[in-house]
């Protein structure tokens, strides 16, 4: 039985250390992980034809995970995706948050969970799984989030070819909270993403303003360059929003709304013959492209990241609910546990 390997990755400014773990399963896949923002650094998976490469956007040092860098394969919370104007009101009370994001709040804000030392801890592995569990309290008044919020997020690599992302978490005080991985995928391993094939099982998106921020309604994808109900080139149709916002970056109102396990979207790459599936326990996701990307920063062995080099799929709650009665509710209360599941299934 293969164990998980753990092995130092530096350590911050005030001394503690920080670890990573790598997990492997018998067809080739490995992931590295590090307790630091609870990040997936490195995904290596086989092509068609059995060659390995890595299809996460990550890097090789913790010294590069501390400079500004666009989340990569972070958990990204208290409220991932966007607060309009870094307000909210619950309970009668008005609670202000980190403006980053333009005139929004953006993934936890300044200091969100993508940059902090989470608590990691190697599973006993079993024939058919390992798994890595990494644990956080977010304290009261954190980034300006009310109640003590203890997180939970274990990725679970199996004998199947999965990827499993289980996340729960507990508050002591009425808050919200939206949780979801920010990896960047490219099934190639390199180049752009424009020529993989992508399908999306929503009939819906959250149409948004010059500030990217949900109008409250939903709109359907018929007829527009967002729908991806049938596979399609991601290049195809992204030139609709050369302009703003550069590309896709757009929530998803998946069809199964949340109340199940459910396929939220299928990727393939036609050169490798890599796909990836994807299903939630969440009733959106935000399809992004990796607009800003700019080439600047330098990845896993020397990669280079340009624009549309990978893209997201973050299942998720939708943007700015706090503030949108009509959405579904991100409200987290005391005693009522919060519980979300996503698989990334990885085939040839």
């Amino acid at each position: 039985m293969r164990e998980i390997k753990t092995e130092d990755f530096g350590q911050l400014q005030d001394g503690r250390a920080v670890r990573a773990y790598r997990l492997q399963n018998g067809n080739g896949l490995t992931a590295r992980l590090i307790d630091y923002g609870a990040i997936l650094a490195e995904f290596w998976t086989p092509d068609a034809q059995g060659n390995s490469a890595n299809i996460v956007c990550g890097f090789d040092s913790l010294e590069q995970y501390l400079q500004p860098h666009p989340y990569f394969g972070a958990t990204v919370g208290r409220y991932a995706n966007r607060i309009a104007k870094g307000r909210f009101t619950l309970e009668g009370n008005e609670y202000t948050l980190a403006i980053n994001n333009g005139p929004n709040h953006l993934h936890g804000g300044l200091k969100g969970f993508d940059k902090q030392l989470w608590k990691g801890e190697a599973l006993p592995s079993t024939e058919t799984e390992q798994r890595v569990q990494f644990s956080y309290r977010s304290k009261d008044g954190e980034e300006g989030y009310p109640g003590n919020l203890d997180v939970t997020v274990a990725y679970t690599l199996t004998e199947e070819n999965q990827l499993v992302i289980e996340y729960t978490a507990r508050t002591d005080k009425t808050t919200v909270l939206n949780l979801t991985n920010h990896s960047y995928f490219n099934l190639a391993g390199s180049g752009d993403i424009l020529g993989h094939e992508m399908q999306i099982y929503a009939d819906a998106y959250t149409p948004v303003d010059d500030a990217l921020i949900p109008t409250g309604e939903t709109a359907p994808v018929s007829g527009t360059p967002l729908d991806f109900r049938e596979p399609k080139a991601i290049g195809s149709r992204i030139s609709a929003f050369a302009k703003s916002p550069g590309g896709y970056d757009h929530n998803f109102v998946l069809r199964a709304g949340g109340k199940g396990l459910e396929l939220a979207a299928r990727a393939h790459e036609p050169k490798t013959g890599r796909s990836m599936e994807v299903r939630t326990t969440q009733p959106g996701m935000q399809f992004y492209t990796g607009n800003f990307l700019n080439g600047t920063l330098k990845g896993i062995g020397g990669a280079t990241y340009h624009k549309h080099s990978a893209f997201c799929l973050e299942t998720q709650h939708f943007p700015d609910s706090p503030n949108q009665p009509a959405f579904p509710s991100t409200v987290l209360q005391p005693g009522d546990p919060f519980r979300s599941t996503t698989i990334y299934t990885f085939l040839t």
